[in-house]
């Protein structure tokens, strides 16, 4: 880096104004976003066209419209700027340690993560985690993580990944839908009103094929949470297809039922992916470690 010429690293604060200019529209915006005058941000942004040689924004009187390709430059930078956020608050946080921002399915995370997390914490107290919801693949590049739950292929572009946990899942609904006329067998379901979750969009396919049925397109309703697509099996609107983890209290106690058959494996799998420049990290690697002595597919899910 410190070969590069300087004109190859701008300051911050000119990056800072370049960005918010994009992600607000106007410069009154990005003044008021940043505490400074339309005219420091202008300066701003005069002094980094200087210093790149590259024209950055149209002038259209008091008016600052970004060029495409500033537009494009301004995505990297805040992508940049946010490593750079992330890590000073790591480092202001937990200096000895370290910290470790992870990205997890909610459900999953809830049900299978959390419970565990306490014995995390008594072996590695020195490493703080950080959990928010991610419901599908994201780039690394342009997200604060270190490292993601995710379910499905382990096929995120430059990652690695650790298999935690197959998915099994029931056909289930509320008992007034198949009242009086239960189903004979699986092919039946096709004629009952079918719930679908948007991150397994080959789900209901892939239950029909493990019952000998190919089919082509399966119709139904969307939900894009296992929350809101038990919600919607509970009130009668369809059939869901739900972790059997998730489905066994509204089971057990007469909520649901099944709409036909038991258990079946999904497609996919549980994983935990993070980036291969991440492999290193103090922080993730204890957390991969531990975790690694969690993921025995015969251990069952937390109740």
């Amino acid at each position: 880096m410190a070969t590069l010429p300087r004109r190859f690293l701008p300051s911050t604060g000119a990056l800072r104004a370049l960005e918010a200019l994009d992600r607000l529209g106007s410069a009154t915006a990005a003044a008021d976003d940043l505490n400074l005058s339309q005219s420091a941000v202008s300066r701003q942004i005069q002094a980094l066209e200087e210093q790149t040689g590259v024209t950055l924004v149209i002038r259209e009187g008091r008016r600052m419209v970004l060029t495409p390709e500033a537009a494009d430059y301004a995505a990297e930078i805040r992508a940049a700027l946010n490593k750079i956020t992330q890590a000073t608050l790591k480092l202001s946080v937990n200096p000895s340690g370290g910290s470790l921002d992870l990205a997890i399915l909610p459900t999953f995370g809830m049900r299978w993560l959390v419970p565990r997390l306490a014995e995390f914490a008594r072996l590695h107290p020195e490493v703080t985690i950080n959990l928010s919801t991610r419901l599908k693949p994201f780039s690394f590049g342009a997200e604060p993580f270190d490292a993601a739950i995710h379910f499905g292929a382990a096929d995120w572009p430059g990652t690695q990944a650790l298999r935690l946990k197959a998915e099994a899942v029931v056909a289930v609904c509320a008992p007034g839908l198949i009242a009086g006329k239960a189903p004979r067998g699986p092919q039946d379901l096709m004629a009952l009103p079918l719930l679908h979750i948007e991150t397994r969009p080959e789900a209901w396919r892939a239950w029909f094929a493990a019952h000998g049925i190919e089919t082509g397109p399966v119709t139904g309703t969307i939900y894009d949470q296992f929350a809101t697509i038990t919600q919607a099996a509970l009130h009668g609107l369809g059939v869901a297809l739900l972790p059997d983890y998730l489905a066994e209290q509204d089971l057990a106690t007469g909520r649901l039922v099944r709409a036909w058959g038991g258990p079946t494996t999904s497609p996919g799998a549980y994983h935990l992916v993070w980036p291969v420049e991440k492999s290193r990290d103090a922080a993730l690697k204890k957390f991969r470690e531990w975790l690694a002595t969690q993921v025995e597919d015969e251990d069952a899910l937390p109740r």
